[in-house]
Parts: C-alpha cells; sequence; structure tokens
C-alpha cells in the first residue's frame, strides 16, 4: 500500500511547476494553485510532496486509504523566495491496486449552540486593563505550532479558531469574561468561551468588545500588520467560517497567513487555492489594538 500512495506523489508532484509539465493537468489543485499564483505575477518553482498514511483498510480488491499530504512550494514572486506549506488531510480508493479516487477531507466545523448568546457588557474595572500586544511573539508562536499541537490548550478537532486565540494571548491579549460562556474571551478550567473556539463569534468579538482584547476592522488587507487577523466567509452567507493571523507579507506587500485545521504556513490571505473557495467569499480585516 505505501508504494501505491508513494507512486501518487510523484505523478503529482511535477503538476505544481509550469515547466515540468509533459501533459495535461491530472490533478486539479495544482491548476487552482497555478491559476492563484499567476494573478500574482508569482510561480512555485520546486515543491516537495510527503505522504502519512493514517489508516488504511483492505477488502478483497478494493482498498482505502486516509493520509496526510505536506506540501512545501517554493514560490518566487519578482525577485522575492519564499516558502509556503500546507497540510491536507486526503482519502485515497483503489481497485486492484489501479486509483479509483483521491479527494480532500473537508475539516468539520465546530458549531455553537443557536442563537448566538453573546453578551459583550463586562467593563468591571480589572477588565480595562490595558496592554500591549507583542507582535513578534504571537507570529513566532504562530510559525512554531502551524502544524502541531501545543498541550498547553485543549484542542479541536476544527482547531482555526482556537489557534488564533492562542496566538493572540501568547501577544499579551487579555482574557476576560469567565465564565460566562457567551461573554468575552476566555480559556479557562478546561472551558471556553464560544469566542475562543467559534470563528464566527471571535469575528462577532472583534467587531463589539471595547475593553481588554480589541481589534480595528480596515478596509483592505495591505492594511494588516503581521499578528493581524482575517476572518472568512467562505459561502458569503454572512456567518464566518475561518480565521487566519498574517505572519509574512508577499512582494506586493500583501498578507501571508498561517492557519489550524486547514493547516497552513505563509498561504496567500485570499484563499483562492482552497477547496472551501467559492466566487462569494467575503473578508473581514482586523488590526489588533493593544
Amino acid at each position: 500500500m505505501l508504494h501505491l500512495i508513494q507512486d501518487l506523489f510523484e505523478k503529482r508532484v511535477d503538476q505544481f511547476v509550469s515547466d515540468k509539465r509533459t501533459h495535461k493537468v491530472f490533478f486539479p489543485k495544482a491548476e487552482q494553485k497555478q491559476s492563484a499564483l499567476s494573478k500574482r505575477d508569482a510561480e512555485i518553482v520546486k515543491v516537495k510532496a510527503a505522504g502519512r498514511i493514517i489508516k488504511m483498510n483492505e477488502e478483497e480488491e478494493f482498498q482505502t486509504v486516509k493520509y496526510q499530504a505536506h506540501y512545501q512550494y517554493l514560490i518566487k514572486q519578482k525577485e522575492i523566495l519564499y516558502i509556503e506549506e500546507e497540510i491536507e488531510d486526503r482519502l485515497a480508493k483503489f481497485y486492484n491496486k489501479a486509483l479509483v479516487m483521491d479527494e480532500e477531507i473537508k475539516p468539520y466545523e465546530y458549531q455553537e449552540p443557536s442563537p448566538l448568546p453573546i453578551t459583550l457588557s463586562l467593563e468591571e474595572t480589572d477588565e480595562r486593563l490595558s496592554f500591549q500586544y507583542n507582535r513578534l511573539k504571537a507570529v513566532q508562536y504562530a510559525e512554531r505550532w502551524w502544524n502541531s499541537h501545543n498541550p498547553a490548550y485543549k484542542k479541536f478537532e476544527n482547531d482555526c479558531t482556537n489557534f488564533i486565540s492562542q496566538c493572540l494571548h501568547i501577544g499579551g491579549a487579555p482574557m476576560r469574561g469567565y465564565p460566562v460562556k457567551g461573554s468575552g474571551w476566555w480559556l479557562q478550567n478546561n472551558n471556553w468561551s464560544y469566542s475562543w473556539v467559534v470563528a464566527h463569534s471571535l469575528k462577532l468579538y472583534f467587531a463589539n468588545s471595547k475593553s481588554g482584547l480589541r481589534a480595528r476592522e480596515v478596509n483592505s488587507p495591505d492594511q494588516l500588520l503581521l499578528g493581524d487577523i482575517i476572518c472568512y466567509d467562505f459561502e458569503g452567507d454572512g456567518r464566518f467560517n475561518h480565521n487566519t493571523i498574517v505572519t509574512g507579507k508577499d512582494a506586493n506587500g500583501m498578507p501571508l497567513v498561517n492557519a489550524h485545521t486547514y493547516n497552513s504556513r505563509m498561504r496567500y490571505w485570499a484563499y483562492e487555492d482552497s477547496s472551501a473557495y467559492t466566487p462569494k467569499m467575503k473578508y473581514k480585516f482586523y488590526t489588533i489594538l493593544g
């Protein structure tokens, strides 16, 4: 089974690099990636891919493999080179050792009760304490833990907002609102606020918070600084599904971001190369105050 996955990777890697293609692209992800890069006058000059089998099942002529794919792209944009990385969980099916299906396993989205019981009226004196947001520490944390779990924090199956909250906390953002789950932003005693773990709730928190961790919405991504946050509404239905943290800038001064769930590092902020992308996708850009 290992050799089947290895063969799959060897056939796939060259599809990402334009000048190595010898035939029509058979891997949609590669075509999507190349299209998104061309809009930025950027290209992949080298790519590495590695796989890790998570689970295998064989039943007569059928073989099913759940595996994790780790891609590293060396991207050139103007005179700048940088490495982007991403992780995918995938499911491959073989019949008599011939590939019949290979697709991404889309992550589960954590859901809070509805309607959202969020309150942001707490203004006690001890919660008005100002803080200095340490952007460097937040980014360093995002770089250290982009593809792994810090055991000091609780892990969630859909971990994107939990990861962003960790980055903000390491950057010095103060918690407030405990023990009311719909109030403030906090993680304590194996319990948490909705805003700590739910993408849409964190977006609402940023839009409303007047004390402790606060953020200001800006109009465009180029206004963001390292350590700032982007919120994503993939379907454009008003409910935000995903959050990322700015960890770099490309040659045009546009954000590159790190994230969990769709574990990725130095990914272009627009997510046009994501399987979750839709033409209706909307964004909110928040710069952290402190």
